[in-house]
């Protein structure tokens, strides 16, 4: 409580305090500590698979929309899907041909109007996709490791 001086000046009992300094050291042992734990543990890296995928996927797609029909057509694709019968034709090929463009770790499924060659599409992996438009239709690639 208060107690009145002598003089009539009130003065009250005397309290304990952190000095200013005392807390400036405790946030920066703290701001530190922080510091030192991220470069420690660092951070989580990016999922990179799903981009590595979309980029085989239209490499793919890049090669096969550029290449030249072997029967008629504009390009190789729009053959493919021209018709049921030249895709019933082409279908192996196709696979022979996409095979051979993407690396061995990889499987793929090429859909197209006219049906799909490859591989069943697994649930929960990470894929990758690429889409072609072609004169008859889109063709979609989709690529994940094996």
């Amino acid at each position: 409580m208060a107690e009145e001086s002598s003089r009539g000046v009130c003065s009250q009992t005397p309290r304990g305090q952190l000095s200013l300094s005392v807390v400036e050291a405790g946030v920066g042992v703290v701001l530190i500590l922080a510091v030192a734990m991220g470069f420690a543990l660092g951070v989580p890296s990016p999922d990179g698979r799903a981009a590595q995928l979309d980029l085989y996927a239209e490499d793919a797609a890049t090669v096969l929309a550029g290449e030249p029909p072997r029967h008629g057509g504009a390009t190789r694709l729009a053959e493919v899907v021209r018709s049921p019968d030249a895709f019933d034709r082409e279908r192996a090929d196709l696979r022979r041909r996409v095979e051979r463009i993407l690396p061995d770790n990889l499987m793929f499924r090429v859909r197209t109007p006219r049906g799909a060659v490859g591989f069943r599409k697994p649930a929960g992996v990470a894929l990758g996709s690429a889409t072609v438009t072609t004169r008859f239709g889109d063709v979609t690639i989709w690529v994940w490791y094996a």
